[in-house]
């Protein structure tokens, strides 16, 4: 079986890019890396629960990764918060998007993009277990299960 390696660092190496201070991205930045991963770890626990039409897949995915749910996630989550995973969200939530959602209100638009906010900072910081960690937690306490 092949080693282990996290994702970020072997991005890093591969691709020659150099560390950059996470203080210098703005929150939409983390945001927009913060959905991306998001979205790969709903989609791995989906695939990885059972072989499925791609239809199927991404029916059961989109639940998940929609504005309103990821709002109640955050407001569930509220309470664990590190003081700093709590300011990366603040800014996240209150940054101005170009865009707004399609099928959610704004206050749950925002809400999700400040947890995506913090979930691309945590993984920007290669604190994987930590963005991991609130998923699970932040999903239990919705009581959703994948």
């Amino acid at each position: 079986m092949e080693e282990s390696v996290d994702l970020l660092p072997l991005v890093m190496k591969s691709f020659a890019l150099k560390e950059v201070d996470i203080r210098s991205y703005s929150p939409l930045a983390l945001a927009y890396i913060g959905d991306g991963v998001f979205d790969l770890v709903i989609r791995t626990v989906v695939v990885e629960r059972g072989n499925a039409p791609v239809s199927r897949l991404h029916h059961s995915t989109a639940s998940y990764v929609r504005a309103a749910t990821q709002a109640a996630m955050i407001e569930a989550l509220l309470p664990e918060l590190t003081q700093e995973e709590l300011a990366v969200y603040r800014r996240g939530r209150n940054a101005k998007p170009h865009t707004s959602a399609k099928n959610a209100s704004l206050a749950d638009y925002l809400k999700a993009t400040g947890l995506e906010a913090l979930i691309g900072y945590l993984y920007l910081l290669g604190r994987t277990q930590r963005l991991i960690e609130l998923i699970k937690d932040g999903l239990e306490k919705l009581e959703m299960k994948i």
